[in-house]
């Protein structure tokens, strides 16, 4: 039998109303209440009629996922983590992929918004990154959080830690005693290719290296723009003896470009990634890279969202590092 709201409220041991205001996210609900009324929920997989809920409340139960973002993977992990929130606690996910672009842009979302009637939104880069799109949500009233590269302290954000990460990788091949290590960049327009480029920076510097601009690609985050990146760098006269890519998929393309031209990974040419995507998996050999748990993530920009607009919390940060795996693409004797 379909469990109602009657069987959460005798589940807690509340009253029906009690159970309701709780749903629906109503102010001035104590939190042990609170908590009682949601483990019941949970204990018996409670699932309440989000359509019937925004008809007959003022509240909205769906929150908007906004991407501009052509790594598929990168988009999966997003809505999975999401998702598992939204459904944990009676809302809809509305997803909205789109082209960050276009000159219309922050009007085209901001229309969205008031077409879709959401709780709020999740903002991922390069959109989560623009101060003319926050600064028209906060105009509308429209609760947010945004994903964005770096480490600081903006209100309602979850941070990564690009640079860090991009660092370590960086050290690592230095470890191994490559003194000329080639950048292939991502697009210009997402912050976490600058972040990830100052991290590389950095690590050359604190071995008294000089950066040489040869040896740093623009491109894009492509597999495409990996093999063209890695031919480029092949072709100097001075090639390098490790790349580090922005992210797998650049890794990846950076690897076939060199099985063709017959140089052995990781003998002559170390090859690193970024982000553990499936792409540094599929790989031979598979891909040194950064593990950036995006599902996680995006649960956490999910909780906050949902937190902050119950209980309107103070606004709060939150950091990931991405953290160091070693594989064979770097190192002999790693994982193959």
């Amino acid at each position: 039998m379909k469990v109602t709201i009657n069987d959460v409220a005798k589940q807690a041991g509340v009253s029906i109303k009690t159970v309701s205001r709780v749903i629906n996210q109503e102010a001035g609900v104590k939190q042990a209440t609170y908590d009682k009324v949601m483990a019941a929920v949970s204990e018996l997989n409670y699932q309440p009629n989000v359509a019937a809920r925004n008809l007959a409340s003022s509240s909205a139960f769906a929150i908007g996922f906004v991407y501009d973002n052509p790594n598929a993977y990168y988009v999966i992990d997003m809505q999975v983590g999401l998702l598992s929130v939204c459904q944990s606690q009676g809302y809809e996910l509305v997803i909205h992929p789109c082209h960050s672009s276009e000159p219309d842009i922050v009007t085209s979302i901001c229309e969205w918004v008031d077409r879709s009637r959401l709780a709020g939104v999740v903002l991922t880069p390069p959109l989560s990154e623009r101060e003319d799109m926050i600064s028209a949500l906060e105009a509308k009233g429209v609760s947010f959080v945004r994903i964005v590269s770096g480490d600081g302290e903006l209100a309602n954000t979850v941070f990564i830690n690009d640079r860090q990460a991009a660092a370590d990788i960086t050290q690592h091949l230095l470890q191994q005693g490559h003194q000329r290590i080639g950048f292939l960049s991502g697009g210009q327009q997402h912050k976490s290719t600058t972040e990830r480029h100052r991290g590389y920076l950095d690590a050359l510097a604190s071995e008294q290296i000089e950066a040489c601009t040869e040896l740093a690609i623009d491109g894009d985050y492509s597999f495409e723009s990996g093999v063209a990146g890695a031919k480029a760098l092949l072709a100097l006269d001075n090639p390098p003896t490790a790349i580090f890519a922005c992210n797998d998929e650049i890794a990846a393309g950076a690897l076939f470009a060199a099985r063709l031209q017959q140089v052995e990974i990781p003998k002559q040419l170390a090859i690193a990634g970024f982000e553990d995507s499936p792409f540094s998996r599929q790989t031979w050999p598979k891909l040194t890279t950064a593990h950036q748990p995006n599902q996680k993530i995006a649960q956490h920009a999910a909780e906050l969202l949902l937190a902050n607009r119950r209980a309107k919390a103070t606004p709060e940060q939150t950091c990931f590092t991405p953290e160091l795996v070693v594989r064979a693409s770097s190192c002999d004797g790693a994982e193959p």
